[in-house]
């Protein structure tokens, strides 16, 4: 069974999000990790990016696929995880912690309210 913490917020396509006052960290979860396996490489997005809802904003590479990372939701990139360029296997090893991809400020910070939480992501992964 996967490791699905409460208190974040996640999406259909296996981010999650964390609320810290007006500043949000995403990252991938462990269902999305375990199903792409071995994580080798993920390219970055630049901090000052904008994105829109569901805007692809990094590219996660494992030995299996490469797989876009969406932003559940409109914003600015303010902090990438730059150890990810040198250790992408943390977010194998540490996908809620260690393996978080970047921070952003959101347009519309109520919005986080239509994401899942822990029991409906669960129930929307099967576990």
């Amino acid at each position: 069974m996967s490791e699905v913490p409460e208190g974040l917020h996640y999406t259909k396509e296996h981010e999650w999000m964390r609320v810290e006052g007006d500043t949000v960290t995403i990252g991938i979860t462990d269902h999305a990790q375990d199903m792409l396996t071995d994580i080798v490489y993920i390219e970055l997005p630049e901090a000052g990016d904008t994105v829109g809802d569901m805007g692809e904003f990094a590219v996660v590479e494992s030995v299996k696929s490469a797989s876009p990372i969406f932003a559940p939701l409109a914003g600015t990139i303010t902090e990438v995880n730059e150890a990810l360029e040198d250790t992408p296997e943390l977010m194998n090893t540490s996908p809620y912690d260690e393996g978080w991809i970047v921070k952003m400020t959101l347009d519309d910070l109520a919005a986080v309210a239509g994401l899942m939480d822990a029991a409906a992501y669960k129930a929307e992964i099967g576990e």
